[in-house]
């Protein structure tokens, strides 16, 4: 059967978006919140990545990680979650994943006392074992739904992904407004970093446009809602409010 189409359904307490014939809760404004497994949904944290410029001449404030991880905790705090999926570049680069700050450490070590945490590999992060109280695993496949880093040319099934950090520009009243956004059509779900320190690509690059078969949506939350604008193709989302 062909997965459903994504409809948001804004709510004023938490917005909600249907992918794949299930309903996710929006957290905050870069997570998904799945009811039914308890799952925390995440990508792309890229922990330590301040510390990783510094360490090559570019100093920057090392408090990234430590908002990410808080956010992180609010969420989950908020949603009850009992598991976190961590979709990829959890970690800016395999040494940061080996030796973080005392203070991410016990960060994570509440995290993973407190939820089932699980690492999906990223290209980035180079975690192994039972990181930091977690598994690693290269995907998930969950309901159907296959969970990767990375979205899968060819794939077939309904796919969460992130990896691509997409970022919606608006013109609000004369203004340049760019925000992180999710990027979907009905098969594929493309999730925006979560971490503090990311960046983003226009949701509207080529790079991105080209992972969808045809016209996409790109999402953000704005006053409680989800607002969804209609992208035809690397030309261009309708986004002018």
């Amino acid at each position: 059967m062909a997965p459903a189409p994504l409809a948001p359904s804004p709510s004023a307490a938490s917005p909600t978006l249907d992918f794949a014939g299930h309903r996710f809760a929006v957290a905050g404004d870069r997570a998904l919140f799945w009811a039914r497994h308890g799952a925390l949904i995440v990508a792309d944290m890229h922990l330590e990545k301040a510390r990783w410029y510094a360490a090559r001449g570019q100093p920057l404030p090392p408090y990234d990680s430590i908002d990410t991880l808080d956010r992180l905790a609010r969420l989950a705090a908020d949603t009850g979650a009992r598991q976190i999926w961590c979709l990829g570049d959890s970690f800016h680069d395999p040494q940061a994943a080996r030796a973080v700050a005392p203070a991410i450490a016990r960060r994570l070590a509440r995290h993973a006392a407190q939820a089932r945490l699980v690492w999906v590999a990223g290209n980035h992060d180079g975690l192994s074992g039972d990181a930091w109280g977690g598994t690693v695993a290269d995907e998930l496949v969950v309901d159907g739904i296959v969970l990767r880093h990375q979205c899968l040319p060819g794939e077939t099934r309904p796919e969460i992904s992130g990896h691509f950090h997409p970022k919606l520009r608006l013109a609000l009243r004369g203004r340049s407004v760019s925000r992180p956004c999710f990027a979907a059509d009905d098969r594929r779900l493309m999730l925006p970093a979560f971490g503090s320190l990311t960046g983003g690509l226009d949701v509207r690059d080529a790079a991105i446009a080209e992972q969808f078969s045809g016209p996409y949506r790109a999402m953000l939350v704005a006053q409680g809602r989800l607002l969804a604008f209609p992208c035809r193709d690397a030309a261009g989302c309708d986004a002018t409010a």
